[in-house]
């Protein structure tokens, strides 16, 4: 699972209103080998420069004094959490065995603070991850391992094209997994820099699967924030989620597909995944729409649905009257729109973000043989870049709006805030903070 702390990890909740962040490491490691995304328009020329290049505000733990204290204080610090490691189950012999010698890698701590600019559009960024290639790729992992994929389904009730999405997504089916020891990798977050509290279970984790057998300490390896194997557990939810599913006494999600497989299947399981239901339904909205449904705590039945005009592309039948879903615009109302069930909710307790559950879910159903959306992306949207976000936030709570935080996290307060900025100057009540709102918000819009 993604580590979701704007360290390695994946893309914001409610990332998809206007702009994504670029801590998704699944786009970081397809980059190179997916698609060159559509350009997008330059930004306005009216940008205030001095917002564009205010330096980010340093954190106290990361400054190079506090790193360097850190750094002389490691081994104490490492010593100084056997009572709690020991409290955890991991045994004193385990603990002095994997800690001797232990030094922190202090160029994690650059990873750390270093999240450049991602102004790539919820299009751009589906598009990336579900390309041609890793559909095939997962076409012909699930058949090598077809049994696997028949036993995942049949035990969890979980859909195992998903299940191999979310493979070929976070480690391109096996072939991107990281390089990173975990122990040291986690051991450095947990008494270096500005997320000691939140590494110091993560490092115990990592500590307690190798005591136990589960994983070799020389195979426990992957992202520099710690998380690992073929579907990228994070150690304290590889502590959760991780099954043996091939029954030979170890929970490895590292070497073995059928316990990796398995361990996802039950994680979305256990984050609500419903037997026969599909994650969502690509819809066509009438004209007369009212835009200010799109919000996911609006949720009505399918029959209700359509009552109001919504219907899916080219005939195509609604499913269950009593399914309850709510709809998401990912684009806005230029783009596609999609009915979201319960399972998309289940995706996302793998990863909060709307961007990469709705990726999933579409590279889930491209690798069953369906075909890609009928909505068309828009061309024309320019997203927001973090430093444009901030100040979006800024000028809309200037203007007694609450956005919650003005963080640059466009989250369901922004959200709200955008749509009731629209319908007081007389835009589409979509909630898309893209290019279009900002300018009117420049240009002294309401």
């Amino acid at each position: 699972m993604l580590l979701c702390l704007g360290l390695a990890g994946c893309a914001s909740p409610d990332d998809i209103t206007g702009s994504l962040t670029d801590s998704s490491p699944m786009a970081v490691r397809t980059a190179a080998a997916s698609p060159a995304p559509r350009a997008a328009p330059p930004p306005a020329s009216h940008a205030s420069s001095s917002q564009a290049s205010a330096p980010a505000a340093t954190h106290p733990a990361m400054t190079p004094a506090a790193l360097a204290r850190d750094e002389r204080n490691f081994s104490a610090c490492i010593a100084a959490l056997e009572p709690r490691a020991r409290a955890k189950g991991v045994s004193a012999a385990g603990f002095r065995r994997y800690t001797a010698g232990l030094k922190p890698d202090m160029d994690i701590m650059k990873k750390l603070e270093t999240q450049p600019e991602f102004s790539r559009t919820a299009g751009d960024y589906v598009d990336m991850l579900v390309s041609e290639t890793r559909i095939r790729k997962g076409r012909e992992a699930m058949a090598a391992h077809a049994q696997v994929f028949d036993a995942v389904g049949r035990t969890y009730g979980v859909d195992p094209y998903v299940v191999a999405a979310i493979w070929g997504i976070e480690t391109n089916y096996g072939g991107a997994r990281g390089s990173y020891p975990v122990i040291e990798a986690t051991g450095t977050l947990a008494c270096v820099g500005r997320r000691k509290a939140y590494f110091r279970d993560e490092f115990i984790a990592a500590l307690r699967i190798v005591d136990r057998g589960d994983i070799p300490e020389s195979h426990l390896k992957g992202s520099w924030a710690g998380a690992f194997g073929l579907t990228q557990f994070m150690p304290t939810a590889f502590q959760r989620d991780a099954v043996d599913f091939d029954g030979d006494g170890h929970r490895n999600v590292v070497d073995s597909v059928a316990d990796a497989m398995g361990s996802t299947a039950h994680k979305l399981k256990r984050g609500g995944w419903r037997p026969g239901m599909s994650w969502g339904y690509e819809v066509v909205l009438p004209r007369s729409f009212d835009y200010m449904l799109a919000d996911k705590h609006r949720r009505k039945t399918m029959r209700e649905w359509w009552a109001l005009g919504v219907r899916r592309p080219e005939g195509r039948p609604m499913p269950n009257a009593s399914e309850t879903a709510y709809l998401l615009l990912p684009a806005g109302a230029k783009g596609p729109a999609f009915l979201m069930t319960d399972n998309f909710k289940a995706i996302l307790s793998y990863n909060p973000s709307d961007s990469y559950a709705l990726a999933i879910g579409h590279l889930a159903d491209r690798i069953r043989g369906g075909d890609g959306f009928v909505q068309p992306w828009p061309d024309d949207m320019r997203a927001l870049s973090r430093t444009e976000r901030t100040e979006l936030q800024q000028r809309l709570a200037s203007r007694g709006y609450d956005v919650g935080p003005a963080d640059g996290v466009l989250g369901s307060s922004t959200r709200s805030a955008v749509r009731e900025y629209q319908v007081r100057v007389g835009m589409l009540p979509d909630g898309m903070a893209t290019g279009e709102v900002l300018d009117s918000l420049r240009s002294g819009g309401t």
